[in-house]
């Protein structure tokens, strides 16, 4: 197995993309930390992967939170010993025109997804960096690549999370520590159910048009990308045994955007 006994905390992964890459890593060996904001679905989610419980541990972990994050970072390695793996996962999406955009949606939006990459990711490092090893994948999106209407913090979020996997790539190159990300186009989750009705709303347009002629209008065969193809995009970058793989970003959208 590719991840035997590998170490791996995902955030944001009681549900949907985290949990599908929870669920691939635990095939492939390795033992599970589901850090979520919600304890409850957080156990329940380590309790369907193991539910003997020795190699799945759920923790309650706010991302934008100091404390939580170090907290939850020290309760994975007091249980398993190491953390090799960190996917950073957690984010939200809030849709509207910049000149409408709450500025209190505005930082809400930032910290979820890049204070939180940055605290996880340091909490990550002093461990890795103690073990000579790791690799942490960021989830970025299409959206980390180009632009798309009503998205600006979610846009300048996800450009953000590359400018920071390749600076960790410089600085963990010399304590064996891996940094990419993975760049997924639209997937059927529940975030990007609320953005249809939302989208659909502030453009004018049908439900249906938003799907084909927004969300899938630039793919190669109209159809959505999956969780088990994200998933697989983080086990490969998980897998990868040399630093030849490192500070890029892989795009997994059907060929939404190509480079």
């Amino acid at each position: 197995m590719r991840l035997q006994d590998k170490v791996a905390v995902i955030t944001g992964a009681a549900s949907g993309i985290g949990l599908e890459i929870a669920r691939t890593f635990a095939r492939e060996g390795a033992k599970i930390v589901i850090a979520d904001l919600n304890q409850a679905g957080a156990d329940a989610a380590a309790a369907s992967l193991d539910p003997s419980g020795e190699r799945a541990l759920g923790v309650a972990m706010n991302v934008t939170d100091e404390a939580q994050v170090d907290d939850g970072m020290a309760r994975a390695v007091a249980a398993f010993g190491r953390i090799d793996i960190l996917v950073s996962n957690a984010g939200i999406q809030t849709v509207a025109p910049v000149e409408q955009f709450a500025f209190d949606k505005w930082k809400q939006l930032l910290s979820i997804h890049l204070d939180g990459a940055f605290l996880t990711t340091r909490a990550a490092l002093r461990t890795m960096y103690k073990q000579g090893s790791g690799s942490i994948i960021y989830m970025g999106s299409v959206h980390s690549k180009e632009a798309s209407a009503l998205k600006a913090p979610y846009v300048t979020a996800k450009h953000g999370l590359i400018g920071l996997a390749k600076v960790v790539a410089k600085e963990g190159a010399a304590h064996g520590v891996r940094a990419n990300v993975v760049c997924p186009g639209f997937v059927r989750t529940p975030l990007v159910e609320k953005q249809i009705p939302e989208q659909a709303k502030e453009l004018g347009i049908s439900e249906e048009d938003v799907v084909k002629k927004v969300m899938l209008k630039e793919t190669v065969d109209g159809e959505f990308t999956t969780v088990e193809d994200v998933a697989q995009a983080a086990l490969f970058f998980a897998s990868f045994e040399s630093n030849a793989l490192t500070g890029q970003s892989l795009v997994v959208s059907h060929g939404w955007f190509m480079q």
